[in-house]
């Protein structure tokens, strides 16, 4: 029996021994767990065997503690004292029963902190967290964390309100980490960045956050990277039920919210963390060298060992369940694909590197079983494999005998840029390289894009915005000491819109941007530590200078809105025509049909061209939609005419059968879609969920109120909505309104700073039932009642 991947990519046979392998151990462990577990799914229930589990009347603790002679239980509700021992139940299993109260109250007390104290086989004693905890606590006193009996009351637990969204045909995702997601020189908490970041993202047209450093770890400064307790969230930020809430709230704006996943190792800690846990060095973790990650320090998990898998599907499952994540992205997937972990190699692509003894099947076979999970519990879940190697396969469904990623990391796209603004001048730049490295991508292999991510922004590393800038950043910005842009300032606003644009159009099938980088942010990233006298300073956002309208920041990030708005109206990021029509070294100038965009740009720093010919597959009029230049992005209005005037179509150039000429200024790019896709205006549609959740029954009296100019004042234009619940504007710009109910009153806007909804672009745009827009008509129900699929997919476009 053959497997899809080989037909996909025939050049695999020749690695086939090594594929099936990891095929059939994928395959016997599904038929294990089955016969023994009753399928995967259950296995995946770890955490309703181990750590606290309510009973009937009261509590069971259960640790697994192969190498435990005695096992107490100890905290604050005993005094630390070594009064409550578990009984071993055979196969490393240690359990107590904790009956409740006279009064029906827990034994523990809810948020009471505690430990597990065991004596090894050797007689050595150790005090533990408990791995399995639900929430971890920093003690003040000795700096090390001590477990949380978390249970709260029920009228205390969080409850979800708003359903998961849509799995996104046109992803981009926002990577924020929430400590850093405020403006205040603090650690943010689930809660400030639910409330105020969250409307932001929406706002700039992302719809999807990835939250890093969600699982607790012991060290603020590691990033996340090294977790102590694997089903506790980072509890700097808040509580269980405040995560939660964070999540609902992006759902609720019709956001999906990934986790950043580490399971390619574990921190090295025993007093607050897994490693030893039973005292020995191979108890979830390898022992000797084999368990060792030498350049990061920490601990490799034994991946097939029968309770540390259980443990590692356990924590997918819950972060999937319990927290409503929409999916993950995992973490250091090199290290795990191979033995050496990667270090010290150097991968071409040739496949004698990825197959061969270097390659831990083990890990390969959890990979497999991991995603394979994942999908099968929310078949709307995406996964995401930070892999540095190239792994052939990675992105490949499990059925097809890949790993079963929805996507890969574009890990070579910031690399190249970054090298280019290091060490080679602008008249130098290889556009044809440029392009070869954004589209060098596996067949049927989704890839995120991204032009910079949290790596770049870390202390010791620049972001784009600061090679391109560099002092400038700081001394340049403001339009009141400097109305004109000085030259490094107009260099580096003008390539960081294109990169951008030119990482979106080309560079994949999905996007990403690290938070702040959408406005240039002016400042590195750089947790507190002794060296920087413990300071907040450099770990946070600076939101504000994004919205002063008297520094240039807020160019980066209106340049940013519009872009995402422009990918959310036309969703090129999910069609599958992609052709690179010019690749011209000497002018610089790339040329490429996404979807139904045709995207121009001159990299050249100096020369612009006149009626430069341009091929395209369209056989229609074209009108520029977007460019870099226009005034609101903090450019030179050099390009106005192609947004009022569509380019006729002329004969076949550059092996297209149609062409436009246009004029093509030095360091501008410009987006341009057929005039046909821009007839009939702005049309707005009401949802009659909105309706409803604002105690309306229909439009009748419903206004939209249009803010227009008249003499150089704003003034607001009303629109009736009719019987279909629609308004035509007919505006082929873009629009401004608000919706006021039959009594006066503004009806909610939720990412909307100022409350007013906007669009961009014309087309079908509708208020669905939560406060936001999104592209198309509203959903509709069928005869049957089911929901059945609107015109284009619910994808948000920005308020």
């Amino acid at each position: 029996m053959s497997l899809k991947i080989f037909e996909i990519d025939s050049t695999l046979r020749g690695c086939e021994g090594q594929i099936w392998d990891r095929v059939n151990g994928y395959r016997w462990w599904k038929n294990e767990l089955t016969e023994k577990e009753g399928g995967m799914e259950e296995f995946a229930e770890g955490y309703k065997i181990f750590g606290f589990n309510r009973v009937e009347d009261g509590y069971i603790y259960r640790e697994w503690l192969p190498n435990a002679k005695q096992v107490f239980l100890i905290g604050e509700f005993n005094g630390w004292q070594n009064n409550l021992p578990l009984t071993n139940e055979g196969f490393g299993r240690w359990m107590v029963k904790l009956p409740d109260k006279a009064d029906g109250s827990p034994f523990i007390p809810h948020a009471s902190q505690l430990k597990v104290r065991l004596e090894a086989n050797d007689g050595a004693w150790h005090d533990r967290v408990p791995a399995w905890t639900k929430l971890a606590w920093q003690d003040n006193k000795t700096m090390l964390f001590n477990g949380v009996f978390w249970e709260p009351p029920d009228e205390q637990r969080f409850s979800f309100q708003h359903a998961r969204p849509q799995k996104p045909e046109n992803l981009k995702i926002y990577e924020a980490h929430v400590g850093m997601g405020s403006v205040e020189p603090k650690v943010a908490t689930y809660v400030e960045f639910a409330d105020n970041v969250l409307p932001r993202i929406k706002r700039m047209g992302y719809n999807c956050v990835q939250l890093m450093a969600i699982a607790e770890h012991a060290h603020y400064g590691c990033f996340g990277y090294h977790v102590t307790s694997f089903f506790a969230p980072a509890s700097r930020s808040g509580t269980p039920e405040e995560l939660k809430y964070l999540v609902d709230t992006a759902h609720g704006l019709g956001i999906h919210v990934l986790m950043d996943l580490v399971h390619a190792h574990a921190s090295s800690n025993t007093l607050d963390g897994i490693a030893q846990m039973d005292g020995t060095d191979h108890c979830y973790t390898h022992g000797g060298p084999k368990g060792h990650h030498s350049q990061w320090d920490s601990k490799i998990f034994n991946y097939l060992k029968y309770e540390v898998l259980r443990f590692l599907l356990s924590n997918i499952k819950w972060w999937l369940e319990e927290y409503q994540f929409d999916g993950f992205r995992f973490d250091g997937i090199t290290s795990m694909l191979y033995h050496s972990h990667g270090i010290g190699k150097g991968y071409t692509g040739g496949y004698h590197e990825y197959f061969g003894p270097d390659a831990d099947i083990d890990t390969h076979i959890y990979l497999m079983l991991a995603n394979d999970l994942i999908h099968s519990l929310v078949p709307s879940a995406l996964s995401v494999a930070e892999d540095v190697s190239g792994m052939p396969t990675i992105g490949l469904p499990v059925e097809y005998g890949g790993f079963g990623f929805d996507y890969r990391l574009g890990m070579a796209i910031p690399d190249m840029f970054i090298k280019l603004l290091k060490e080679v001048g602008d008249e130098g730049w290889d556009v044809g390289h440029i392009c070869y490295t954004l589209t060098n991508r596996r067949h049927l292999e989704k890839v995120v894009a991204y032009a910079e991510s949290h790596d770049q922004a870390i202390v010791g590393d620049k972001t784009l915005a600061f090679w391109l800038m560099d002092a400038a950043m700081y001394t340049d910005m403001s339009l009141v000491q400097n109305p004109q842009h000085t030259m490094p300032v107009d260099r580096g606003l003008a390539l960081h819109k294109m990169i951008r644009l030119l990482v979106l159009g080309l560079g994949g099938e999905g996007y990403l941007n690290f938070i702040g980088n959408e406005f240039g942010h002016p400042e590195w990233v750089d947790f507190p530590r002794a060296d920087n006298g413990w300071s907040h300073h450099h770990c946070r956002r600076r939101f504000d200078l994004a919205e002063d309208e008297l520094l240039r920041y807020k160019f980066f990030q209106n340049f940013d809105e519009l872009m995402n708005a422009l990918e959310n109206r036309f969703k090129w990021l999910g069609s599958a025509h992609q052709y690179v029509t010019l690749k011209h070294t000497d002018d610089k100038v790339i040329v490429f049909e996404r979807g139904d965009m045709l995207f121009v740009f001159n990299f050249h720093p100096n020369n612009s061209f006149e009626g430069y010919q341009l091929g395209s597959m369209w056989n229609e009029p074209m009108r520029t939609v977007l460019d870099t230049d226009e005034g609101r992005f903090g450019g030179h209005c050099r390009l106005e005419y192609g947004h009022a005037n569509p380019f006729p179509p002329l004969h076949g150039h550059h092996n297209r059968n149609h062409s436009v000429k246009m004029y093509l200024p030095a360091r501008t790019a410009q987006v341009l879609v057929r005039d046909s896709l821009l007839q009939g205006g702005v049309r707005i549609w009401m949802d009659d969920t909105f309706l409803v959740q604002n105690g309306l029954e229909s439009t009748e009296g419903l206004k939209l109120a249009l803010q227009i100019w008249k003499d150089g004042k704003q003034e607001m234009m009303d629109f009736d909505f009719d019987p279909a619940g629609c308004v035509e504007l007919g505006l082929n710009f873009d629009a401004t309104f608000k919706i006021t109910s039959p009594a006066g009153e503004d009806l909610p806007c939720k990412a909307s700073k100022d409350g007013f909804y906007r669009v961009y672009f014309p087309g079908d745009y509708s208020v669905c039932s939560l406060g936001y827009l999104q592209n198309g008509q509203p959903l509709l129900e069928s005869a049957e009642g089911a929901v059945a699929e609107p015109a284009e997919a619910a994808e948000a476009v920005g308020a």
